[in-house]
């Protein structure tokens, strides 16, 4: 996606955004409600045009060759697109002719997803009457009917229970293996445990553009450190009082090592401490740099501004959350 904003009306749903997605990569898409996910995903599977800036998938674009980028891409809406009173095995035969799975290929590929999503012994069952876990399962597998590049999934997970949330989360890593992979969420852990890249949106635009593990980095000004130490007399924390900004907190006793957490303002700081422990004789016997969660840098980043966003407060993507 290059420059892409979409109008609805005089609401601009998303503002110049632009990222992109390498074969064999897992992006979660991030963002709160009616941040413009939803508009975004339904742009990149050619539901709706752009107002202006180009999307290509493939080489193809969006809106000149919508159909070959419709045969490179799977797509897992909020709801699954299914029809409850057909069975699993019908229902994906006829998912599969409208995506024109060749005939010699045919069965097959509807074989091949039936076992993938965990659904060989529900095969012939009606699936209006599966458990939503199991509804997902159906609408992942024909997204992945015709052995799509691209997989797009929006809120995959949403109102399953925790253990089809797992169920599911691991069927998404599986199939990480062979698609590259587009998760749209605002459940952090789903990203956290299945994406390696991060693009997070907030009223339009994106505001953090990263790995997971770089933004977990960035959850505060300070860095923070889990620390043992063995210390060679009572007076350990004279080493510490002298440096401008740090911070220990939680001081726990184990025997002959104290543990606490660390906060330093800077690297330069932790030169200091290092230098003017050890010349006392303390002994570190563990230094753990501990990360921000990523719900901490996703408060920080979509926070909301008191008198609302520029294109009015209330708004969402035509009228609903994104």
């Amino acid at each position: 996606m290059k420059d892409v904003t979409k109008f609805y009306g005089n609401f601009r749903a998303l503002d110049g955004i632009s990222f992109s997605v390498q074969a064999g990569e897992v992006l979660g898409l991030l963002g709160p409600n009616g941040a413009g996910k939803t508009t975004a995903m339904r742009i990149l599977t050619c539901f709706l045009p752009a107002s202006s800036g180009t999307v290509t998938v493939g080489g193809f674009d969006v809106f000149e060759d919508s159909m070959e980028v419709r045969r490179r891409l799977g797509y897992l809406p909020e709801t699954p697109p299914v029809y409850p009173e057909m069975t699993v095995r019908s229902y994906l035969n006829f998912v599969a002719e409208l995506r024109e799975v060749a005939s010699k290929d045919f069965r097959r590929r509807v074989d091949a997803v039936i076992e993938r999503a965990g659904l060989v012994d529900h095969q012939m069952r009606v699936i209006g009457t599966l458990s939503k876990g199991y509804r997902q399962r159906v609408g992942l597998a024909q997204a992945l009917v015709h052995d799509p590049a691209v997989l797009i999934l929006d809120e995959p997970t949403v109102g399953l229970d925790p253990n089809q949330i797992i169920e599911i989360r691991n069927l998404i890593k599986d199939l990480a293996k062979d698609h590259t992979v587009i998760l749209s969420t605002h459940i952090l852990s789903e990203v956290s445990m299945t994406c390696k890249r991060v693009v997070i949106i907030n009223e339009g635009r994106i505001v953090a553009e990263d790995s997971v593990e770089n933004l977990e980095r960035q959850g505060g000004a300070a860095t923070t450190f889990k620390v043992a130490l063995r210390p060679a007399s009572l007076d350990w924390k004279t080493c510490f009082t002298g440096i401008e900004g740090v911070r220990l907190e939680g001081e726990q006793t184990d025997g002959p090592i104290v543990r606490f957490t660390m906060a330093l303002p800077a690297s330069a700081a932790y030169d200091q401490v290092f230098r003017a422990t050890v010349q006392k004789g303390h002994v570190f016997t563990e230094i753990t740099p501990a990360r921000a969660s990523l719900e901490e840098v996703f408060l920080r980043l979509t926070k909301s501004e008191e008198n609302g966003s520029a294109n009015g407060s209330g708004a969402t993507e035509g009228g609903k959350a994104a």
